[in-house]
């Protein structure tokens, strides 16, 4: 089995080294920039980056998908028996009795981690432009936000979400599996709408939903006009923030710090959010008051 450290190894190795030399900028050159990285990233064939691209090509990356069991094995073992351990991996670590205090603490660790190796792609997210910048964006966009998704699968395990339906051979995703890691990036750049979303599949989780209903709800139903919203949101967002970010001029050198910075503070809000939001639900804390998200959505 590969280990935590190898697969990040894996994923910042796929990053191309970006030459020094500063192109000059112009309006033609930007448009076919932005064409090629929109061609390379697209995977759902609409001729735009969106959500479901960065989710898709995201756990196409070796290492990206987190095995439920292995990871909250392999954290809980540090200070737990063998029977808490199996009862947190069978349920949840809150069923085990695992205090609030002490998942919470796992969480801040497994966020400081992830955003380590985020660190790796400042040089390129913060390089001077051209062709040979180019080059690398797809690359850098892919790794960020694979590092985005680690981090967000080890966040809804550790808060009681089971395992996530992605097949290991293709990592490809289901419908519902899609519109929840729509749902919870969307968290992590602030959409409230996201984030009530994820309190009510939390609580239905908790509460026993049939998985038939809850899916049905993802995918059609309730939730769904949700996920849509969320989606169309997040990708005006992020063409904005792409396009802006990658293609930036910068000073040659002081670029790659500046950038970097951005980028690794960045990252860390975003899984803060993500944590917040999911520390405070019905399926991490039986006690939580779920008056706030009653009324919303029925099954």
């Amino acid at each position: 089995m590969k280990s935590e450290r190898k697969y990040g190894e894996e994923i910042i190795g796929g990053i191309v080294n970006v030459t020094k030399n500063v192109a000059e900028a112009t309006g033609v050159m930007a448009e076919k920039s932005r064409a090629m990285v929109v061609n390379s990233i697209d995977e759902n064939g609409n001729g735009e980056i969106d959500i479901e691209d960065l989710i898709i090509k995201g756990f196409k990356t070796p290492g990206v998908k987190i095995n439920r069991g292995q990871f909250l094995k392999a954290e809980l073992s540090k200070n737990y028996s063998k029977t808490v351990i199996e009862e947190a991996i069978a349920f949840n670590p809150a069923h085990a009795n695992i205090s609030p205090k002490e998942i919470d603490k796992i969480a801040t660790e497994v966020i400081k981690y992830e955003r380590n190796f985020v660190s790796g792609i400042s040089a390129a997210l913060g390089a001077p432009g051209g062709y040979a910048m180019v080059a690398t964006i797809p690359a850098d966009i892919i790794q960020y936000y694979g590092y985005m998704l680690r981090a967000t699968q080890k966040l809804l395990y550790l808060y009681g979400f089971p395992d996530l339906n992605i097949e290991e051979k293709e990592q490809v995703l289901d419908s519902e599996t899609m519109n929840i890691m729509i749902l919870c990036l969307g968290v992590m750049y602030g959409s409230a709408t996201a984030n009530n979303a994820i309190k009510v599949i939390s609580k239905a989780l908790a509460t026993g939903v049939e998985k038939k209903l809850l899916n049905a709800a993802l995918t059609k139903g309730t939730i769904y006009p949700i996920v849509k919203q969320v989606a169309t949101w997040f990708g005006k967002k992020m063409t904005k923030d792409i396009f802006a970010g990658f293609f930036k001029k910068s000073i040659p050198l002081v670029g790659g710090v500046i950038g970097g910075g951005i980028t690794y503070f960045s990252f860390e809000k975003s899984c803060r959010l993500l944590k917040d939001s999911l520390q405070d639900t019905m399926l991490s804390n039986p006690a939580h008051d779920t008056s706030d998200v009653d009324s919303i959505f029925e099954f």
